[in-house]
């Protein structure tokens, strides 16, 4: 009789070792649900994210673009003529929305332009000297040279492309130091970048 304690402390343990692994299993079985869980929860969230982006991004292409190019101030002159020794040479706007008034181009943004001038330009025999094209910028108070630019022989082309700080109420004029004759002159300023307008 004597065994049977034996038996039934070794059937006892048996089955708390049983009791133990089919707990342990239920624990490890129990976890990795939560880790499914967790996993399919954080994948369906991406997913949401994903498809909000894209209606986000389909929205904003579905949506018509309104062209700037009616906003932005400029002006292109073309001008073949004479200049006369220290006088403006009296440009017109051919198109564009910045005025030209006496021969001066009126800037009425404070803002980066970006300057075009191309021409040639013929000296008069009679004329010796140096010839220099300036390209003035006149305030309220006084006129600055913003360029200028030596011509030695008839017939010297001219190229500029320059990117400048303007401010409301600028005039910008185009004069030279001696006569001249000026041929296929094109002048182009185009507002950049906008800061203040009056």
């Amino acid at each position: 009789m004597e065994r049977q304690p034996d038996v039934e402390s070794r059937n006892q343990d048996q089955m708390d070792r049983n009791r133990e692994h089919a707990e342990d299993e239920w624990k490890s079985w129990q976890r990795r649900q939560v880790r499914n869980t967790l996993h399919l929860v954080s994948a369906a969230a991406q997913w949401i994210l994903l498809l909000a982006c894209l209606i986000y991004i389909g929205i904003g292409s579905l949506q018509p673009s309104t062209p700037r190019s009616d906003e932005v101030p400029w002006t292109h002159i073309r001008y073949t003529g004479e200049s006369i020794k220290g006088a403006a040479v009296n440009l017109t706007a051919e198109v564009g929305s910045i005025q030209v008034r006496n021969g001066s181009i009126i800037i009425t943004c404070d803002g980066l332009y970006l300057l075009s001038l191309k021409g040639i330009i013929f000296l008069p025999d009679s004329e010796k000297d140096l010839l220099k094209l300036t390209l003035w910028k006149t305030d309220k108070i006084s006129s600055t040279a913003l360029w200028e630019q030596p011509v030695w022989v008839s017939g010297n082309a001219v190229n500029l492309t320059i990117v400048l700080y303007l401010f409301s109420e600028d005039n910008i004029t185009l004069g030279t130091s001696s006569n001249a004759t000026i041929g296929d002159l094109s002048f182009s300023l185009v507002l950049l970048s906008p800061f203040i307008c009056s």
